[in-house]
């Protein structure tokens, strides 16, 4: 089916490379929704409160949130049909898949038989590697690398730069810091950094 505009949900820097993502693949970009009055245009386009009325039959939306939970709350509370934003400078694999709501940016490349859950942020010149699984409401920083079968599961933030090295399993809702290299598990909600990577806590549940 095609959609006669996507709405972005969320008035934010993220909602910026979003919107021109979206402008880039020639998509109309029906406006922006935000929770917050004080914000009331985002690269030219109307900023309003949501309105369910406006995303229906032949309009889809993306939320551009970088917080994952937030993200996840937000996802799990809308009826709406959700779109995708590729940016068509990311190299991507026609083996590949990728589900609704997630966006991936300018210089990504995504190798064979990856598969992307829903709502997943894979940010400016990442790089996923072959048969790696990124679960839902997971976000890749720029330039971080995923090397081979690496598996990221749900909520998972891997911080700008990092390194994750083949056959690695990151747990969920972990936190891996900027510039780290990962060469052993991650078990769920851990919170790691420094090269080699180590715990240094763990995040709190949902």
């Amino acid at each position: 089916m095609k959609y006669t505009a996507t709405f972005i949900y969320g008035a934010s820097g993220h909602g910026k490379v979003i919107i021109e993502i979206l402008e880039a693949n020639g998509m109309e970009i029906g406006g922006v929704f935000d929770d917050s009055m004080s914000v009331t245009t985002l690269l030219d386009y109307p900023v309003a409160g949501f309105d369910p009325l406006k995303v229906n039959g032949t309009a889809q939306l993306i939320i551009s949130i970088g917080n994952n939970r937030v993200r996840k709350k937000i996802a799990s509370e809308l009826q709406v049909t959700f779109g995708k934003a590729i940016h068509p400078a990311a190299n991507i694999s026609p083996r590949c898949t990728i589900d609704e709501g997630t966006v991936v940016m300018a210089g990504v490349t995504v190798n064979s038989h990856v598969q992307i859950g829903r709502h997943v942020i894979i940010n400016t010149n990442a790089v996923v590697d072959h048969d790696c699984l990124l679960e839902d409401y997971v976000h890749i920083s720029p330039g971080v690398a995923l090397a081979g079968n690496v598996q990221v599961r749900e909520g998972t933030h891997v911080g700008i730069g990092a390194t994750v090295i083949q056959g690695i399993k990151i747990g969920r809702w972990c936190t891996i810091g900027a510039g780290a290299v990962i060469r052993k598990d991650v078990p769920d909600y851990g919170v790691v950094v420094g090269n080699p990577g180590r715990i240094i806590k763990y995040n709190t549940q949902e």
